[in-house]
């Protein structure tokens, strides 16, 4: 198991590689855990800042002829990107999907899914077993009712993974924000996707770049 201890054990972009599995129609309806839009949400602001910190990202689908095609907003952060469809409900046992994972090199596997029950959970535990360093993005997966999401988590980390919100993760990334050559696009997908924290940040432009009146404080 590997330990969630000490400074290395934080994500790394340079380390990092994401998997997005089924997002899809079908899975969506049938999701109970969450607000269907703040999945689309958060799982569209974590594919955003995987890009914004170059850290490739691994879209997959399952037959998706009948359970349908990625959400739009999820592939249009990766235009053109093939998306790889499976018959495997066990994302980590398609050799397509698990060959391209390891020919980025990364060591810091991130997993993200619809459900989090079962395409989340089956290959996160497969990939534990095989020594990969596993984080499951919570907010950016879900199950068909908070139980069964729930239940998934506790398993999972019973087994050895970690558990981040999308917003964590890009904090790990970032780590410090004199990193300026992330900084700025990190900032622009927290003013799209990350709610109350995106409007006070353009609430505190606008209060920064607002004249004091000149009979302020007489």
């Amino acid at each position: 198991m590997t330990s969630r201890n000490g400074l290395s054990s934080l994500l790394r972009p340079e380390d990092s590689v994401l998997v997005l599995i089924d997002h899809q129609p079908y899975q969506l309806a049938n999701l109970n855990s969450h607000e269907p839009q703040m999945v689309i949400n958060n799982t569209v602001g974590l594919a955003k800042a995987a890009k914004a910190f170059g850290v490739p990202t691994i879209l997959t689908s399952v037959i998706a002829e009948r359970g349908g095609l990625l959400f739009p907003q999820l592939t249009d952060v990766f235009p053109g990107q093939e998306v790889i469809d499976r018959t495997f409900i066990n994302t980590w046992q398609d050799k397509v999907v698990v060959d391209a994972v390891k020919a980025t090199g990364r060591k810091q596997l991130i997993i993200a899914g619809l459900w989090t029950e079962v395409c989340v959970a089956m290959p996160t535990i497969q990939a534990l077993g095989e020594g990969w360093d596993v984080t499951v993005v919570t907010d950016a997966s879900g199950g068909v009712s908070v139980e069964a999401h729930q239940v998934a988590i506790q398993r999972m980390i019973a087994a050895g993974a970690n558990m981040l919100t999308w917003l964590a993760v890009a904090s790990e990334w970032q780590r410090d924000w004199a990193r300026t050559d992330s900084a700025a696009a990190l900032t622009q997908v927290i003013t799209q996707h990350a709610g109350g924290s995106g409007i006070a940040y353009l609430w505190e432009q606008q209060l920064l770049n607002t004249p004091v009146p000149a009979s302020a404080g007489r």
